[in-house]
């Protein structure tokens, strides 16, 4: 009978490193997206490029790693929710906890829009996402706090969309998004037009269709999560043009 391998720990310098590579690739990931080179986080953990693929195989590994992670933390949050009393305002938390995310770290905004869905810990982590979000909607329809054609799946559309709606304008106003939620929100509930029908669910898109073949090409989807942003332009406080009434 042979022992099973065990797996060195790391040495105090070399975990040392990996905080210095894991704190400048989180950094870096947020404030450029994923297109940010190795060598930019290289220099900000202030380590040669070499020593981030002692640690990381590819530069998708070390994106997915970094992303998981908020993965992991809106999934918490999600369970944490689905005890909550109130269904509906439980699942206005996790759309609001998403989209905050979304706000202020573009790596993120990319993935949920569709980008590098290929990496396996990507797809475990939406689908972990997506389930998550299925329950929250179970129970909200339970209570009659949303119409019933709704799923967890046009949770996971729907936020990334109503960012993507805002982010033109982000630089002026950072939190226009709320304004886009709360419509959907409204739109989303039960009692919400009557008789009107959700014309196709889901689940009745071919099984093989990805997220980022419904969204748009990668040049739009960098530019929604604040990539190549355009200029801004003046509106009033409401998200209106000057002189709209």
């Amino acid at each position: 009978m042979t022992n099973a391998p065990t797996t060195r720990p790391l040495r105090s310098d070399a975990v040392r490193t990996r905080k210095l590579l894991h704190d400048a690739a989180t950094s870096a990931f947020a404030e450029l997206g994923t297109n940010v080179s190795i060598a930019e986080i290289a220099e900000r953990a202030g380590i040669a490029k070499g020593t981030v693929f002692r640690h990381f195989a590819t530069k998708e590994d070390l994106v997915a790693a970094i992303v998981c992670e908020n993965i992991d933390t809106l999934v918490a949050t999600g369970e944490q929710l689905a005890q909550e009393a109130d269904a509906g305002e439980a699942l206005r938390a996790f759309m609001t906890a998403i989209i905050e995310i979304e706000a202020s770290d573009r790596a993120f905004c990319e993935i949920a829009s569709g980008a590098i869905h290929d990496q396996p810990s990507i797809q475990a982590g939406t689908n972990r996402l997506r389930a998550i979000a299925e329950t929250l909607v179970d129970r909200a329809r339970e209570q009659g706090a949303i119409r019933p054609e709704i799923t967890g799946q046009d949770i996971i559309l729907l936020v990334s969309g109503i960012y993507q709606t805002a982010a033109p304008l982000a630089s002026a106003q950072p939190d226009l998004w709320r304004r886009y939620l709360g419509l959907v929100l409204d739109g989303m509930q039960a009692h919400s037009v009557p008789g009107c029908r959700i014309p196709l669910r889901p689940a009745d898109r071919p099984r093989g269709a990805r997220w980022s073949a419904l969204l748009g090409p990668r040049v739009r989807r960098e530019r929604r999560c604040g990539l190549n942003r355009p200029p801004d332009v003046a509106v009033n406080h409401d998200g209106t043009p000057p002189g709209h009434p």
